[in-house]
């Protein structure tokens, strides 16, 4: 199904029960007072309220459902169209992502129109699962494909550490059966505020590095890190220390892929549509599917 095709709002949660969502945080919040918690240093994710909403206590409203690996790429960089190139230097494996946006995916047609890998949303923040998760990411697996597990992450909202537990906890998990990638980061532009979420070069470098060490301490693989050259190079002062030990998947919607990240000398996942042959977005693994199976494996 293609990214035209997102017009239509998820079925996750009802519109009643998101109304009732903000007076059972809110419950929740006093409880915590009277048990004396003490508040955490990171403001909690936005109420999950319906996304016609427009802000809460001055805050976005949350969206998860419209954030998705590339969702604020476009936007921000544009795209310059072109298939990409028949030049690259060694054969490609191509491969899709989807999140709740394309539903209950048709993974047998996918499978037979080439796809050999997916990747899915499974998280956002510390509070948000895919309501479809389930489906995608066994239905993928189920129809022959390498499929792996990403996160969309909220830097301003919650330590790395804290996402990254909720990640794992809730589908970003790992198992050396030749089928599942390694669990993966999708960090990118802010879809509710700032660019860099209030962070300064350092403090999000920090952040990541929370993130993907819990990553590495809970599964043993170091997570997929999914971004762009530009936000990199803004965010984390074009940082370069985690290029030996995090695959990169760059985002760039062109017919090349153009300069990298400080840090690696090639990409090992490249998503350069967000629209094309298969459901949702449309990604090359930088390698035949030998090697494609050696990854999954680690």
């Amino acid at each position: 199904m293609p990214r035209s095709s997102r017009s239509a709002r998820p079925t996750g949660t009802t519109r009643s029960t998101r109304r009732r969502l903000p007076l059972v945080a809110a419950l929740a919040a006093a409880t915590a007072l009277v048990a004396g918690v003490t508040a955490p240093a990171y403001a909690a994710d936005p109420a999950p309220l319906a996304p016609s909403a427009s802000a809460i206590e001055g805050r976005p409203a949350f969206h998860p459902d419209r954030d998705f690996a590339g969702s604020t790429v476009a936007a921000h960089e544009g795209r310059t169209g072109g298939a990409p190139a028949a030049s690259l230097a060694v054969t490609q494996t191509p491969g899709m992502d989807v999140a709740s946006y394309q539903g209950n995916v048709d993974w047998s047609t996918a499978a037979a129109n080439g796809a050999q890998f997916a990747y899915v949303k499974a998280t956002e923040g510390t509070s948000y699962t895919n309501p479809y998760f389930a489906q995608q990411y066994n239905g993928s697996y189920n129809a022959g494909l390498i499929r792996g597990a990403y996160h969309f992450a909220l830097p301003g909202n919650s330590s790395g550490s804290a996402q990254a537990n909720w990640f794992v906890d809730h589908g970003g998990g790992w198992s050396a059966d030749g089928a599942t990638l390694p669990p993966a980061l999708d960090i990118e532009y802010n879809p509710y505020g700032a660019t860099c979420y209030g962070l300064s070069q350092s403090a999000m470098v920090s952040w990541i590095s929370d993130f993907s060490n819990t990553v590495h301490y809970r599964t043993g693989r170091y997570p997929t890190i999914y971004t762009t050259t530009n936000w990199w190079s803004s965010c984390t002062g074009n940082y370069g220390g985690f290029g030996a030990t995090n695959p990169l998947w760059i985002a760039r919607y062109s017919s090349t892929v153009g300069t990298l990240p400080n840090g690696w000398s090639y990409q090992t996942f490249w998503q350069y549509s967000d629209t094309g042959t298969f459901p949702g977005d449309q990604d090359l693994f930088n390698g035949a599917s030998d090697r494609l199976s050696a990854l999954a494996l680690g």
